[in-house]
């Protein structure tokens, strides 16, 4: 049977138009998966054939006010193996071994492990000598990725702040944990390319991806006032053997927090080795305690805002105790002041004299005060575990809880919260948040990323109010119960406080927490010092005579550090019998050595230099010295 031309012709376009179209598809699918789905299908092949190698970030340093590191980073690379890509495992892993200083039989069982990328236990955060010697071997498989340890240089300094970071840099106590994302950074790696068989391709160039800095943080610390109140806790520390000591300097004007500190304290690279009750609480922001007489600040906020009392016009007498129903609530002074003015009532911090400002404000008045000062709420600053402290409701206040709350008894408050308030009561009457994060700030560029800004909290008292206070504070530094904190050329206020420490429901006898909270320039304050002292041994346990010498020297360390320069004008000191008299150097140049014995009767002689005339001296005349100090004169022929 023939068939026609004509179908012949038919069929044959029908196949060249069937290939056209089958090819046409081959085509356009090769077109598809070439340049389409070209770039996917390599990023998956290579993903089959590629390891990571990680590279950890840099964890961002954290600096005080001034750029000084706290907390930064050492080198402290990590070894990685790809077991496949080991030729020869048994001497491998003796080298290895070897170096590490660990069992053969572990180094070989991590070795051959069928996993593509294996971290040594023991080859994590060494030294970069150990790391170069490692890479000195040669061997093939072992490779050394760059890691870091966190470095706190000045030691145990400011622990409880910082913190420490884990094995893997990450932050689990204090500022390392509270601004741990920030400072983490993002992780980094080189990507190595192998076989099937696990064998590097050589043909194939390595891709690195770099790790991203965390970010650096800036703190409000000033470490030069962090440095005296270290040093001034330690000396404290060795003097009194103390259950534990608490610091807080504190800018009043903003609320940012100079320097904090508390004993115990401990290293934070050696965290393991310490106490978990040692580290996880950071004493001036998670202790609560009664504070004693320095609460009666608030009292007497209250009791000059509401205009419930002139200290200097009215009058109060103190017999020894105040009858509060049926309740006898003892001054400290056995017999108590007698007749005062309520000035003299706050120098002698005179327990009587505040039940009876407690008692002209009433109950609603007095703990709505309480509360506009920020006690019974967490102040918000930025460090972990902060307390709130514990208020009696207002319905199950009394005559007696009233009492005892107006001289600062019965209620609990947490150190952080009294520097909050009493800078409040000093700096024009204005509760400001405590805050310690000043700048997040790029580590490459240095430019500052973000900032926290004061935040006011609330008005609490007037400018007038807060300017009798700081008269009264700085009256009883300078006359009253406080005068060891007193600073020749400052004007310094503050208060006392010697507050029992209760257990099961019971006050114990002989163990106080002593304290004293001072500020300055009195007129003008720049800083806010809080010293708590528990259970000082060895001494009469009154916040005047052990914290307030404290706050005194730190006060005298810190106030020529932060600018503020000595001035004459200041209220006199009223001597104490223990007291050495202070006296001021007369001008002694030009005088001949037979004139400087007659002038110099209660102070001692230096003398230098050959000549019949005093040429210079040191201290210079007017500066006041203790009775019996010695100058310096210099004798010259001119």
């Amino acid at each position: 049977m023939r068939v026609s031309t004509v179908t012949v012709r038919k069929r044959l376009t029908f196949v060249l138009l069937a290939g056209i179209l089958i090819f046409s598809i081959i085509d356009v699918r090769l077109g598809y998966v070439q340049f389409v789905l070209g770039d996917m299908l390599t990023d998956k092949a290579k993903g089959s054939w590629s390891r990571n190698l990680p590279f950890e970030p840099e964890r961002g340093e954290i600096l005080d006010r001034n750029g000084v590191a706290l907390a930064t980073n050492k080198s402290a690379p990590t070894v990685w193996v790809m077991p496949r890509q080991i030729e020869d495992p048994v001497k491998t892993a003796e080298k290895l071994a070897a170096a590490l200083n660990m069992p053969k039989e572990k180094a070989y069982k991590h070795i051959t492990k069928k996993v593509s990328i294996e971290r040594i236990p023991e080859g994590r955060k060494i030294t970069n000598e150990k790391a170069n010697e490692i890479h000195d071997l040669g061997l093939k498989g072992v490779y050394i990725g760059e890691d870091s340890r966190r470095y706190y240089p000045f030691g145990s300094y400011l622990s409880h702040v910082l913190g420490f970071t884990g094995i893997d840099n990450q932050g689990l106590m204090g500022l390392e944990a509270y601004y741990d994302k920030q400072l983490s950074g993002e992780r980094g790696f080189v990507k190595l390319y192998s076989d099937a068989k696990g064998k590097k391709m050589p043909d194939i160039a390595d891709d690195y991806t770099a790790p991203v800095d965390g970010l650096n943080l800036k703190l409000t610390i000033d470490s030069r006032v962090q440095t005296i109140v270290e040093r001034e806790l330690d000396i404290a520390q060795a003097t009194y053997n103390p259950d534990g000591i608490i610091a807080i300097a504190m800018n009043p004007n903003n609320g940012e927090i100079l320097a904090m500190s508390s004993r115990p304290n401990f290293h934070p690279s050696d965290y393991k080795n310490v106490d978990p009750d040692v580290y996880n609480r950071n004493l001036p922001v998670w202790s609560a305690y009664e504070p004693g007489s320095t609460f009666k600040i608030i009292t007497l906020a209250a009791a000059l805002e509401e205009k419930k009392v002139d200290l200097l016009k009215n009058q109060f007498y103190d017999d020894g105790a105040a009858e509060v129903a049926g309740a006898r609530l003892r001054c400290w002074k056995r017999g108590g002041h007698g007749h005062q003015s309520f000035l003299e009532v706050v120098q002698n911090s005179c327990n009587p004299g505040f039940v009876e400002l407690g008692e002209r404000l009433g109950k609603e008045k007095l703990f709505k005060y309480i509360h506009n000062f920020g006690f019974g709420e967490k102040t918000g600053i930025d460090l972990q575990g902060e307390g709130k402290g514990i208020l009696f409701p207002l319905d199950r206040v009394g005559p007696v809880e009233q009492a005892t709350t107006a001289f600062g008894q019965g209620v609990s408050v947490t150190p952080i919260q009294q520097v909050a308030a009493v800078a409040a009561a000093v700096n024009g009457g204005t509760l400001y948040q405590p805050y310690i994060a000043k700048e997040w700030v790029d580590p490459i560029t240095g430019d500052v990323v973000s900032q926290q800004t004061p935040i006011a909290k609330r008005k609490v008292i007037s400018e007038e109010t807060s300017k009798q206070v700081r008269f009264a504070l700085e009256s009883v530094v300078a006359q009253g119960s406080g005068k060891g904190a007193f600073v020749d050329g400052y004007r310094v206020g503050g208060k006392t406080g010697t507050a029992q420490k209760a257990k099961d429901g019971r006050y114990l006898e002989n163990n106080h927490i002593v304290s004293f909270i001072g500020f300055a320039p009195a007129d003008k304050p720049e800083i806010v010092v809080y010293i708590a002292v528990d259970n000082p041994k060895g001494t009469v346990q009154f916040g005047g005579v052990v914290a307030a010498p404290i706050v005194g020297k730190i006060m005298e360390d810190t106030l020529p550090l932060i600018g503020v320069k000595p001035r004459k004008e200041q209220l006199e000191k009223e001597m104490a019998w223990n007291d050495t008299p202070v006296i001021k150097v007369p001008d002694l140049e030009g005088l001949s050595s037979k004139e400087l014995q007659q002038q110099l009767l209660n102070l001692r002689l230096d003398v230098s230099g050959n000549g019949e005339k005093v040429i210079n001296q040191s201290p210079s005349p007017g500066t006041k010295v203790k009775q019996g100090s010695t100058i310096r004169v210099y004798m010259g022929d001119s």
